[in-house]
């Protein structure tokens, strides 16, 4: 593949990602013809609507999904493949939580942290899953303000019982495991985790159907019916279902009049190298993950085949990038001196899907319908957190459910034409107080 080439659409409707080209033979499913019935239909084939039909279809439901395009399209199959216990909206969790949770809402914070963990490895072994799945991962401070927040994290993990997991790095101790001067210290964690997301997700997809999921393809909804017995129209099809879950985070455009001004897209470029040889062993001596402890941070890590994949510099505009490689290159360069020049094999965008207060939003839009949605850059754990939550709600046990439903959150006024600019506006005002500290 040539260098910096650009994001456009493959077969299937599939961006031109590394993950795309390396995914092997993808599992094709059929358009939504006619008229279908299930006890549950989900909207979405990314994590959250693939973690809720797993779940759901386990329980002993009939269960189908349908997707605009193809499984993972979107952040699902396109992020950065890093799954952590980080939260970026847990202080707002915690002011809004404690009025039902008390002091307890720390222990639900805690155990939100690594409950998708413990789904998503529990989920690879059950149906024998092949997406990379690999430990380990650094939290990496560039500066000395930042070492509060690694200090703090390691004293909580140490009191929790996860001592053994995590260790404090100093500068010389980084630089033993990455080629890398741009650290001051890292958090080293072993109970995170990275992995290729879209093998995940085609995985999954795979295991929903053997329980007997019917997932429908190139069927973008146009329609949600409320009601005693709602359904979901597309232009092909109807499915009549008992319950409706809404799991399609920021690509979607329904039910404008309750969701507008909610979610907003924020664009992070990523790019993989070509391939490194004895030199990814050199710069990442264990095969780490990394970001990095900035509010608008870069992450990287080795592919299974030895690239470096490196992502950042976030457009909240909701614009497209742009030439991510060019953009990128100087991050890499300035993270890993030695692979100054290094050729980029591919380049893509990934949209987030932001909300003001970081909380993900769970709720309902009538009796029947449900939503879910909103992990701002921390999705690959939290969705299969979600996909249970969402699953025991619409079984009838909606304490956690309630939990997340009773947090307010914050609508941007005209939000569809407004929401960007503002996020924009804000997250350079954040990144702008960092850069003082």
């Amino acid at each position: 593949m040539a260098p910096g080439r650009d994001t456009k659409t493959a077969a299937h409707d599939r961006a031109d990602t590394y993950y795309a080209a390396t995914a092997g033979e993808a599992r094709s499913y059929p358009p939504l013809l006619g008229t279908e019935t299930a006890d549950v239909v989900v909207i979405g084939g990314g994590f959250t609507g693939l973690a809720s039909a797993i779940e759901l279809a386990e329980r002993g439901l009939k269960v189908a999904l349908v997707e605009a395009k193809t499984i993972g399209w979107g952040a699902s199959g396109r992020n950065g493949g890093q799954v952590t216990g980080s939260l970026s909206g847990d202080g707002a969790m915690r002011r809004q939580m404690r009025g039902r949770l008390g002091d307890a809402v720390e222990d639900f914070i805690w155990r939100l942290r690594w409950r998708g963990h413990e789904i998503i490895e529990q989920r690879v072994r059950k149906y024998a899953i092949d997406c990379d799945l690999k430990h380990g991962h650094l939290h990496a401070a560039m500066k000395p303000a930042h070492l509060h927040e690694l200090r703090s994290a390691l004293e909580e993990a140490q009191a929790r019982g996860m001592g053994s997991q995590v260790e404090l790095l100093d500068r010389d101790a980084v630089r033993e495991h990455l080629a890398s001067d741009r650290y001051i210290a890292a958090l080293k964690n072993q109970r995170n985790m990275h992995l290729h997301p879209l093998k995940l997700a085609q995985g999954e997809a795979r295991a929903a159907e053997g329980l007997g999921v019917r997932i429908f393809e190139s069927s973008p909804v146009i329609e949600i019916v409320h009601g005693p017995r709602p359904a979901v129209v597309t232009a092909g099809g109807r499915i009549e279902a008992k319950q409706v879950l809404l799991a399609g985070d920021v690509f979607h455009r329904l039910e404008r009049k309750r969701l507008s001004g909610l979610i907003f897209p924020a664009m992070g470029g990523i790019v993989a190298t070509e391939p490194l040889g004895a030199q990814a062993k050199a710069i990442n001596r264990d095969d780490l993950a990394v970001y990095d402890c900035r509010f608008v941070l870069d992450y990287h890590r080795m592919t299974a085949d030895g690239r470096l994949l490196f992502g950042g510099g976030a457009n909240y505009s909701g614009r497209e990038s742009r030439d991510v490689a060019a953009e990128l290159r100087p991050a890499i360069e300035a993270t890993y001196p030695s692979l100054k020049g290094v050729r980029i094999d591919f380049q893509w965008t990934c949209a987030m899907g932001v909300v003001i207060n970081r909380v993900p939003q769970l709720g309902k839009l009538s009796a029947n319908v449900w939503y879910c949605q909103g992990y701002s850059g921390h999705g690959v754990a939290t969705t299969h957190v979600m996909g249970e939550i969402m699953a025991n709600a619409i079984t009838g046990d909606l304490g956690r459910f309630d939990v997340f439903a009773a947090c307010k959150p914050i609508r941007v006024p005209f939000g569809d034409q407004l929401g960007n600019p503002l996020l924009a506006v804000g997250m350079w005002y954040f990144g702008l107080l960092e850069r003082l500290k």
